[in-house]
């Protein structure tokens, strides 16, 4: 194996290794007070994804705009209701890393079981990490070809 094949062998796996095992980001940033406004109609929330960081305090405003909805916030056993025009407030701390589903908890339509949204707790360092590696992967073998 010639030096020049070497040394791009050894790039790469040093890329590898930084993107895989070194932070992306500090996930340990400053706590934050956040107010989200969920906004209920059949049959879905809006927003449909909150993300946050560990350790953010949560208020959730729920409006329902046309019929009773809840929410129910799997992972942290949490529960909502608001009734038509009405707007109800739910505070909690974001104490655990993940991706939690929030569903509608008050029956509310032949489409209730698909109203469901997500809080994200975290970066999604998985999905940037998977990114920079194929990344690499890509420039591996177009790097090889022209070895």
């Amino acid at each position: 194996m010639n030096l020049k094949k070497l040394i791009f062998y050894v790039v790469i796996i040093i890329g590898t290794l930084i993107i895989a095992f070194l932070p992306l980001q500090n996930t340990q940033g400053v706590k934050q007070d956040k107010v989200f406004e969920i906004k209920a109609s059949q049959f879905q929330f809006t927003p449909g994804t909150i993300q946050v960081m560990p350790g953010d305090q949560i208020t959730l405003s729920l409006t329902s705009l046309d019929v009773p909805h809840g929410i129910y916030l799997d992972g942290y056993n949490l529960k909502l209701e608001a009734d038509p025009g009405q707007t109800n407030y739910l505070t909690f701390k974001a104490d655990r890393e993940g991706v939690f589903r929030f569903r509608c908890s008050v029956s509310c339509g032949s489409l209730h079981p698909f109203m469901i949204g997500k809080l994200q707790v975290g970066s999604n360092l998985l999905f940037l990490r998977g990114a920079g590696i194929s990344l690499l992967v890509v420039l591996a073998v177009l790097g090889r070809s022209r070895l």
